[in-house]
């Protein structure tokens, strides 16, 4: 357990922060669909020496002395990597999501070839080609949404659209959709145009780790991940793709996109693999499920609207439109009471992306925490009710109480003072 006595006696500012960070996160509840609490065994490889050393290049053939243990170090990270998704090669160089998907796009793709993404609003991702992002303005990205009437991705549509448009990539994954997604029908689609096909698996890593939902990796081209959220890592990402692509994805991480990794992170990575390999991670990811539908079933009987009627994963966006609600009330309303969750767009949202119509909630930070099915519903009644009384100052402090006790019977494992 990491000991912060020097950051106690030489910067005592900045321990109170981490003092009012830690009480936070103890005694209110994360619902935020892309947060998770990291075990301490992570916490610790994060705060370990290897943060001291400089290592760019890989495994072998580094451009600095001294990377005997590195070597082994990313050696393991990359051989348990592997084995929990049943890849040929991973990269588990990469800091983050977005600079992972930036560097698959640069091995494969020249600024202005066309991609084929999903829609931000209908649940994408900025980097699947929105046109604020790096990826809407160096590619050319055409777009698929959700079928109107449904809500789940049209893989008719997919394919016509790619039919038409003929894209040299072809990309599937989600930062919101609820449901499962049908990867060996985008595989077909990617065949028949002639496309590379590109997983974004950063939001369900986690239970396709623990076997609760299908693995594209032996299916697609290339695949990313971000190694926190359903995986309960650190923060970072991994690239996984076919042997064939190995040097180009290598490279375009070194020296494409990045100098040194961050090996204090790798270490961290390489023990939330070691601990997604572990049977117990496959009952967690499965309590994952169950609990995100246990919260969207019971929002449901108490007239909410979940987009694509209801969740396949560990996520659901809740369309608050027809309760006159917008999704920043309703974010604010819930953080005034201890719950947190993130405003989200719905499809063909009216509103700005600013104040959207929706809240994303998702649950693996809870199940973390050990809360099962009873507690979500609970939580889904706390939320209603929040929402009914959001300008009851009375009532949001009882829930507020409500919501404490519940986070007090339930401690987070990531807690050290």
């Amino acid at each position: 357990m990491p000991s912060y006595s020097y950051l106690q006696q030489f910067d005592p500012q900045l321990f109170s922060l981490l003092q009012k960070e830690e009480e936070r996160q103890n005694n209110e509840l994360e619902l935020i669909a892309s947060e998770n609490y990291v075990s301490r065994a992570v916490l610790e490889a994060m705060a370990t020496v290897f943060t001291n050393k400089y290592s760019e290049g890989y495994s072998g053939h580094r451009y600095y002395g001294g990377n005997q243990v590195i070597d082994e170090l990313e050696n393991l990270a990359i051989e348990r990597a592997k084995k929990l998704f049943s890849a040929e090669h991973v990269n588990v160089q990469a800091l983050s999501g977005s600079p992972a998907n930036a560097a698959v796009y640069m091995a494969f793709l020249e600024p202005g070839d066309k991609v084929l993404g999903l829609r931000l609003d209908h649940g994408g991702h900025l980097s699947h080609g929105h046109n604020v992002n790096f990826s809407g303005r160096l590619y050319n990205f055409v777009q698929y949404g959700l079928n109107p009437e449904t809500g789940r991705i049209d893989m008719d549509e997919v394919r016509k659209i790619a039919l038409q448009e003929k894209p040299k990539m072809i990309v599937a994954g989600f930062s919101a959709y609820s449901r499962e997604i049908e990867w060996e029908k985008f595989k077909e689609i990617a065949d028949e145009v002639g496309a590379f096909t590109f997983a974004d698996i950063a939001h369900i890593a986690g239970l396709i780790a623990g076997g609760v939902a299908k693995n594209p990796v032996p299916i697609f081209d290339v695949v990313s991940t971000t190694t926190h959220k359903t995986l309960r890592g650190p923060r970072g990402a991994i690239i996984m793709c076919k042997e064939k692509f190995a040097k180009q994805i290598d490279r375009a991480i070194f020296p494409g996109m990045q100098g040194g990794p961050h090996d204090h992170i790798t270490a961290a990575k390489a023990v939330a693999f070691g601990e997604a390999l572990k049977p117990e991670f496959k009952v967690y990811a499965q309590q994952i499920i169950n609990n995100s539908r246990a919260l969207a079933n019971k929002l449901s009987s108490l007239g909410y609207q979940v987009v694509s009627g209801g969740t396949d994963n560990h996520l659901m966006v809740v369309n608050l439109h027809p309760r006159g609600l917008s999704g920043k009330e309703a974010e604010q309303t819930l953080e005034n009471i201890g719950i947190s969750v993130s405003r989200s767009t719905i499809p063909n949202d009216p509103n700005p992306p600013l104040n959207p119509s929706g809240i994303r909630i998702g649950t693996p930070a809870a199940t973390t925490r050990g809360m099962k099915e009873n507690e979500m519903e609970q939580v889904a009644i706390i939320i209603d009710s929040a929402l009914n009384n959001k300008n009851n100052s009375e009532t949001l402090n009882t829930l507020k109480q409500e919501v404490r006790k519940l986070c007090q019977k339930f401690p987070s494992p990531s807690a050290t003072l």
